[in-house]
């Protein structure tokens, strides 16, 4: 009894389909066999357009990168041998760095930020008050020691004098003495022989100490005044180097004086002012730069893309400033050394261990077009490329 409880449900949804099959209404067997095969026929036909179309582009679309590696790897090719070309390329200029000589406040500043100034131009004023108290400082002191020499040339002219008048009064003397020595030998020839009192013989030997003592006199007197003429053109040495020195001082407090007044070395655009009215300037402090307006291309190329580069090829010029622009150039001068070599501090590969780095050279590239209508300054980038071939 229990199984066929059971069975009775499963009787009964088998039987479910059976009762809504009778109720569906009577279909055509052919209708329905037309049908299906138009269904299929139509997949079929869906299918082979879609199939042609997928097989398609797995096969060009490789095709077509294919040959698009290949076209460009051959212009690259073809572009390297002919032509050589780096990023690493930027606008060079000589920057003039302007500093005072001397030190003071600024009592003028004739300039502003990218001014365009002439070689010469006055471009600031420091207060001269003080060097101008130097210079005369300086000025009085030279006169002093001019009259000083004057005075001394005086004095060697008077000494001049004395020596001459004391060389004729030691010759005079000299004459005296050579006459009272005969006088006194005669005398004292004559005296030993009687001829002669001995008051006679007296008045000979005084006469003749006398000589003597004035000659002496005489002697030491030019000797002194020797002496006294070769000290004051001792002294006028002295006073004339002195007077070298102070001159020196003069011309150096002039110097200074005109220092005062800081003028444009070369004609340009001021840069990087950095002074201001009334600011006490030191010496040697910059105070602002001036930069000319020749400009030329520093490119730092790689060592092995200069197999074939000389100096004079012809140079196409991008600046990233102009992107639609292309300049016209040439090759300079290649430096003799590589930037590495030239830095500061320069690399010491005697170690141990050692990587190898391919080298940059700089190659200086000059314009052959003029540029003054566009605003090229030092520090741009630019892309060169140069044709070796």
């Amino acid at each position: 009894m229990t199984e066929n409880n059971n069975n009775e449900p499963n009787k009964e949804i088998k039987k479910a389909p059976r009762t809504s099959k009778k109720n569906l209404p009577p279909v055509k067997s052919e209708e329905f066999v037309e049908e299906a095969k138009e269904r299929l026929k139509t997949r079929k036909e869906r299918k082979k357009k879609k199939r042609p179309e997928y097989k398609k582009k797995r096969v060009v679309v490789p095709i077509i990168t294919a040959s698009i590696l290949i076209i460009t790897g051959i212009a690259l090719a073809v572009h390297s041998t002919f032509f050589q070309s780096t990023d690493d390329a930027f606008v060079e200029g000589r920057l003039v760095s302007i500093a005072p000589r001397v030190q003071g406040p600024v009592v003028k500043l004739l300039v502003d930020d990218n001014d365009i100034v002439k070689a010469g131009q006055l471009l600031v004023e420091i207060d001269p008050a003080d060097y101008e108290v130097k210079l005369h400082e300086a000025e009085a002191k030279l006169a002093e020691a001019k009259a000083q020499l004057n005075v001394t040339k005086k004095q060697i002219d008077e000494g001049g004098s004395n020596v001459q008048q004391s060389f004729e009064d030691e010759n005079s003397t000299k004459s005296k003495l050579d006459f009272a020595t005969k006088d006194h030998k005669r005398y004292s020839d004559m005296y030993k022989s009687g001829i002669v009192s001995k008051q006679d013989y007296d008045n000979s030997s005084t006469h003749y100490t006398v000589a003597q003592a004035n000659h002496k006199a005489a002697t030491e007197k030019t000797k002194a005044m020797k002496s006294a003429l070769e000290g004051h053109q001792a002294k006028a040495e002295v006073v004339e180097a002195e007077i070298q020195r102070l001159e020196a001082e003069v011309e150096q407090a002039k110097l200074n004086l005109s220092y005062t007044k800081i003028y444009a070395p070369q004609s340009g655009m001021v840069s990087a002012r950095s002074v201001e009215m009334g600011n006490y300037v030191q010496i040697g402090q910059p105070l602002m730069e001036i930069v000319p307006e020749h400009v030329w291309i520093v490119a730092n190329f790689k060592e092995i893309q200069l197999t074939h580069m000389k100096k004079g090829q012809p140079v196409s010029i991008k600046i990233d400033t102009y992107p639609g622009k292309r300049f016209k150039g040439h090759v300079d001068s290649i430096q003799r050394s590589t930037g590495a070599k030239s830095s500061l501090f320069p690399p010491e590969n005697a170690v141990g261990s050692y990587v190898k780095i391919v080298q940059r050279v700089p190659v200086k590239i000059v314009f052959d077009e003029d540029i003054k209508d566009f605003n090229i300054v030092p520090g741009m980038s630019v892309v060169p490329k140069v044709k070796v071939k």
